[in-house]
């Protein structure tokens, strides 16, 4: 038990070691890990504060012109119905995260190949001008130029996940893209001043405690802005549909771990850990050092179509206010909901 608290102790006030994070990691006895959750919750309340910040969500097409694995809208995925919202119905969206208060709007989607930079760009520009909301794409890889054509547009944060940060491990879920590709379009992003995102998806089959403490030094290097631990959800359409589901434990001690290093980096409780059937596992988030969450407000007649793992909490929840959801759970952890734009905790924003 004193090993732990001093390894907590040797990440959270020293540079982190590699075999350091993966004996935490490799950590299964329950009030072990208690105590790396517990560290990471005083050490987001001291450099994040008590409020939960709340970005609205906008997944405006679920075309994809990539083979990813492990995701539902992977092009090979022929038994999912497409869609694509236009400009209006993605506007509309964006006036009811507005009405809720709400000052972020993430347009979320897969790298549809139909659509044009130019779309993009002239809806972030509407969403600043109509809302005065800070704008989050996730909109996958693009050229530089794409980039800085969204960022001069307005984009004010970009959420590019690596998903793994193991060469091997990358490219054998992702075919056909490259390794190097995506390290640069990170680089270019930070480069152009986004707030800058990533993040891991916990449960690839071949991952190790040592590969996923590497993911944690990787982030720290490049001090991203914004991080999501996800959680690996099968899904039956894609090559990875006969998998087990990844660690509940695992994603947490990822997500904790991650806040100790990390300090000040906006973490969300993400909708997989509360896709479970037997409770709501953002409010564990909640208490291991997430400090955002990220309530959907696609257009009910598609939200389902916006399949990447089964069971999505957002589509069950239907007909629920989504702010009104944030809000029980911060009572819950006696926390605050936070409606500002949230904007990075690494730099001093300037407007």
């Amino acid at each position: 038990m004193e090993k732990i608290d001093s390894l907590i102790e040797k990440i959270k006030t020293q540079t982190p070691q590699e075999n350091d994070l993966a004996e935490l990691l490799a950590v299964e006895d329950k009030t072990e890990m208690q105590k790396i959750f517990r560290a990471a919750d005083e050490v987001r309340r001291e450099y994040c504060g008590d409020g939960i910040l709340v970005r609205g969500i906008i997944e405006y097409t679920n075309y994809c012109r990539n083979t990813c694995l492990y995701c539902g809208l992977n092009k090979n995925n022929h038994s999912i119905q497409r869609y694509r919202l236009d400009k209006n119905e993605i506007l509309e969206s964006a006036e009811i995260i507005h009405k809720c208060g709400v000052k972020t709007v993430v347009l979320q989607g897969g790298e549809d190949p139909d659509i044009s930079p130019d779309f993009i760009a002239d809806i972030v520009s509407e969403i600043k001008k109509r809302f005065g909301a800070a704008v989050t794409l996730s909109s996958g890889e693009w050229e530089r130029e794409v980039y800085k054509l969204w960022k001069d547009a307005g984009a004010d944060r970009y959420l590019l996940k690596i998903e793994t940060s193991d060469k091997k491990l990358y490219e054998k879920y992702h075919p056909d893209m490259s390794y190097e590709q995506r390290i640069r379009c990170l680089e270019d992003l930070i480069d152009l001043g986004y707030q800058a995102g990533s993040g891991t998806l916990v449960g690839l089959k071949g991952q190790t405690p040592q590969i996923l403490a590497r993911d944690i030094i990787f982030f720290n290097k490049y001090g991203f802005d914004m991080l999501g631990m996800g959680l690996f959800i099968p899904h039956k359409q894609t090559e990875l549909g006969e998998e087990k589901i990844g660690s509940l434990d695992m994603t947490m001690k990822m997500l904790a771990l991650t806040r100790i290093v990390t300090k000040n980096t906006h973490l969300p409780a993400t909708t997989a850990t509360a896709s479970f059937s037997d409770r709501d596992h953002r409010l564990d988030a909640l208490r291991s050092g997430a400090n955002v969450i990220m309530p959907n407000f696609t257009p009910g007649n598609v939200k389902k179509l916006y399949e990447i793992y089964p069971g999505k909490k957002c589509v069950t929840e239907a007909g629920v206010d989504p702010v009104d959801t944030v809000r029980q759970l911060a009572d819950e952890t006696g926390r605050l909901v936070d409606l500002s734009h949230g904007h990075t905790l690494k730099w001093e924003y300037q407007q």
